[in-house]
């Protein structure tokens, strides 16, 4: 196991060397985002040759050390930053991820797509990008290509917006306030780096608001894995109960898979929010859960084969792009139209 360990962290070195270059930080790709194509890359040419004995390793980083990095991802949030923020910015954000995954849930049958492709991209749409797919992932449980592939839509789509909301803002075609043009990118943008080059490219007043709404956002990630773990131990309950006319759900067939991961994610945040290490050891922890993140990403990578992606086709790109359209228009008219009378 520890030869797969090492390989994979020296892959994710690699990863936090590129993503310094100023290319990459140009566009604010983080070091998840060029792992998981390390990984890849790794995967479709060399991943033959790899001793078997390697493979466990591998693996370990994919499940035990993602679980890890989510709860550590805790420490980036307070309860005091949803204070700030107020109560308009958690109605927008809850009501922009709720329809971004049980819409994107519903297109995706719509399209015959893979449930678990679509359930994973409309995750990474609507909360925060690759890190709520690797949540997702860690609860339903999928192949390592299904979160490939919907990391790719959240790179492509994030990235544009990247570069769009600054240009839609600076030009006056989106007549928002500072303060609601931050609530908008915020509760709209995918990957918390994308967040942060956005704001920063449109002024300091809208970064500060931006990413305090894009926190409370990725605090959902609870509640939505919950959820989702629930929904699908009833949904493989009813499954079963439909094979066996015998009662499988009384049989304890029913049983809900809850990701602590998550629930220590939430404890990581509280525990957080009472300010009780300095801040260089906040930092400390912060580099090392990036890496722990970027580790379980290149592990992810390092299963996929460029082969799946044409088994999956073009529709998850299809739904991505509807699911764009909702977060840029109906995340716009929310901020415009509903927030003032939440204030």
């Amino acid at each position: 196991m520890l030869h797969g360990v090492l390989l994979i962290a020296l892959f994710s070195c690699a990863a936090f060397y590129i993503a310094g270059f100023p290319f990459i930080r140009q566009l604010s790709l983080s070091p998840l985002i060029v792992g998981i194509v390390l990984g890849m890359l790794y995967a479709n040419s060399l991943r033959n040759r790899l001793p078997a004995t390697w493979v466990p390793g591998i693996l370990f980083c994919s499940k035990q050390l993602l679980r890890l990095g989510i709860i550590l991802y805790g420490f980036n949030l307070t309860f005091q930053d949803i204070l700030k923020v107020g109560f308009p910015a958690i109605v927008i954000d809850a009501v922009i991820v709720a329809v971004t995954i049980y819409g994107g849930v519903w297109i995706g049958k719509l399209l015959k797509m893979d449930p678990g492709i679509a359930l994973l991209t409309s995750v990474g749409s609507g909360i925060c990008g690759a890190a709520a797919v690797l949540g997702a992932e860690a609860t339903v449980h999928t192949k390592p290509y299904k979160t490939a592939v919907a990391v790719s839509t959240v790179v492509i789509f994030g990235t544009l917006s990247m570069f769009l909301y600054p240009m839609l803002y600076g030009n006056g075609i989106v007549r928002l306030t500072p303060d609601q043009m931050g609530l908008y990118t915020g509760a709209t943008l995918h990957e918390v780096a994308h967040v942060v080059g956005a704001g920063n490219a449109m002024g300091q007043e809208i970064s500060d608001v931006a990413i305090i709404v894009k926190m409370i956002r990725v605090i959902m990630l609870v509640p939505a894995l919950l959820v989702i773990g629930y929904s699908i131990a009833r949904a493989r309950a009813r499954a079963k109960a439909r094979s066996n006319r015998q009662g499988a759900v009384q049989n304890g067939s029913r049983k809900i898979t809850v990701p602590w991961f998550a629930l220590g994610f939430l404890a990581v945040i509280g525990f957080n929010s009472f300010n009780l290490l300095p801040q260089p050891t906040i930092g400390f922890i912060k580099q090392l859960d990036t890496f722990l993140l970027t580790m379980a990403m290149t592990a992810l990578g390092a299963e996929t084969n460029f082969q799946k992606f044409k088994k999956a086709g073009a529709k998850p790109f299809v739904l991505a792009l509807i699911l764009y359209g909702w977060l840029l228009g109906g995340g716009y008219l929310l901020v415009k139209y509903v927030s003032p009378w939440l204030m």
